[in-house]
């Protein structure tokens, strides 16, 4: 009898574990916010005490990524795209902590993007690697994310325009916090590696960050227009 009561209860837990992994997957592939058509948050990576990468001659990644985020900002503002930046100036978010921590830094990164829920948000970044010959911008998106995807797809074409003979895929991440934590289709665009001496020395350049400023912008409209197109077409 007891055997039996113990096979009863065992049932009873796998059938709630079930149930259980099945409201959560429902929770997860639901829509948590609402789309803001037309809008973008653009994210420049790092800033105050985080200076990301310090690539060729010192260059610093901060910088670079403020840089070329206020000049998409300006082009997208031209568009009539509202745009929310989560920084413009050389610091840390801290949000209501008030502590300038790494962590704290991402977690008010998020929130800021699903807090304001636009149709896109892109952080701009500059990439590094041991090897100096590694060149050139790549775009990364959420794994699970089938319009990260698309997103990313698209950006890395728009910016073949500033380096034709790119051969750098769009490439899949499931690790990168601000990818796996945003509720909002997210790119993070790494702009070229400021470890090659050719790349570090062409992001420098006001003529250079205004071409892949150009290039992301180009890329953000054509997102937004191909994901407004979607929507129309499924309301039809």
């Amino acid at each position: 009898m007891k055997k039996k009561i113990e096979f009863v209860v065992l049932i009873c837990l796998i059938a709630a574990l079930v149930l259980l992994n099945k409201n959560l997957e429902t929770y997860v592939s639901s829509p948590k916010v609402t789309i803001r058509a037309n809008t973008v948050v653009l994210d420049a990576g790092h800033g105050g005490g985080d200076p990301g990468k310090v690539g060729v001659g010192d260059v610093v990644e901060k910088e670079i990524n403020l840089e070329i985020a206020k000049k998409v900002e300006k082009l997208l503002k031209k568009e009539k795209i509202k745009v929310i930046m989560t920084r413009e100036e050389d610091a840390m978010l801290t949000g209501d902590s008030g502590t300038g921590t790494k962590a704290v830094d991402m977690k008010e990164r998020v929130r800021i993007i699903n807090k304001e829920a636009p149709q896109l948000a892109v952080s701009i970044h500059q990439n590094s690697y041991q090897d100096a010959v590694v060149h050139g911008a790549q775009v990364f998106y959420y794994s699970n994310s089938p319009e990260g995807e698309s997103a990313a797809k698209v950006m890395q074409e728009a910016l073949l325009s500033v380096d034709a003979d790119n051969t750098r895929q769009a490439k899949a991440n499931d690790t990168y916090y601000l990818l796996k934590r945003t509720e909002v289709p997210t790119i993070i665009v790494e702009c070229g590696f400021l470890s090659n001496p050719e790349d570090a020395m062409n992001l420098c350049d006001e003529e250079y960050q205004n071409k892949v400023s150009e290039a992301i912008c180009k890329g953000i409209l054509e997102i937004i227009h191909k994901g407004n197109s979607k929507g129309k077409s499924g309301t039809s």
